[in-house]
């Protein structure tokens, strides 16, 4: 495979490497070439192909998986996203969810897809992102659930510590408890009100229109074909294709 499809430029590992394990002095799989193995993952990431099928360029492929378990336990792909990420810009965060196909090759995790963020909803199975993205559009944090789980479940979590200016969502976060949690903490909601409503909110119909950054950060994530169809069994494995996908992302 040409090393003109890689994806990492100077500048980037610069930032990455800090953050990886181990050293190439290290003896078996902990040694190797680590930047090589971060385009092996982000090969992955893209195409959706099996770990089998991974391109001889990158190594043994079971070689390259068991590494990529061994940092997904580390938690390290999550400190590769913080340190590309750079200070976001909280004038205003956009909060949306999206829902993914679990693939069948996602299936069969030990305890069943209710061990995992995997429910069935009308197309079948399905994993739901919630993600915050700041008022630049660029991922801030996410998290997954079952794909019939709806998104104000989530948004709480999503929201703790956050200080912000605006808070902009579509009708599905109209909650009366969202509301004064978010003005509580000095957050204006910009939340258009659900039909129906009897005492309906007002809302900025200016800032409302920045909310399309949300959905449009949802479209690059989903061109890594491994996040548009989850393939990975595991929550945790799931969660650190994204975070790899959104350093990319939020560093271009």
């Amino acid at each position: 495979m040409s090393s003109d499809r890689f994806v990492i430029t100077d500048q980037m590992w610069v930032l990455m490497e800090p953050h990886c394990l181990g050293k190439k002095s290290d003896p078996g799989r902990t040694g190797g070439d680590a930047r090589l193995f971060l385009e092996a993952v982000l090969w992955i990431a893209r195409t959706d192909c099996p770990w089998r099928d991974l391109p001889p360029h990158f190594g043994k492929w079971n070689t390259v998986f068991k590494r990529f378990r061994d940092w997904v336990k580390a938690d390290v792909f999550k400190r590769i996203f913080d340190a590309l990420s750079g200070d976001p810009d909280m004038e205003y965060v956009m909060v949306d969810g999206t829902i993914v196909k679990v693939h069948r090759h996602g299936q069969g995790a030990k305890g069943g897809p209710q061990s995992q963020a995997i429910g069935k909803s009308r197309g079948g199975l399905s994993t739901k992102i919630l993600a915050l993205v700041d008022g630049l559009g660029n991922l801030v944090r996410f998290s997954v659930m079952p794909g019939q789980r709806g998104e104000t479940t989530g948004v709480k979590g999503l929201m703790e510590e956050i200080s912000c200016g605006a808070f902009l969502g579509d009708k599905a976060y109209d909650a009366d408890w969202l509301r004064e949690m978010l003005t509580s903490r000095g957050i204006e909601p910009v939340i258009p009100a659900r039909k129906g409503r009897k005492n309906p909110a007002s809302h900025d119909e200016e800032k409302y229109k920045w909310r399309h950054l949300v959905e449009n950060y949802f479209q690059k994530l989903k061109e890594f074909k491994r996040i548009a169809m989850r393939s990975d069994k595991t929550d945790q494995s799931f969660s650190s294709m994204i975070y790899i996908a959104a350093a990319i992302i939020n560093a271009r």
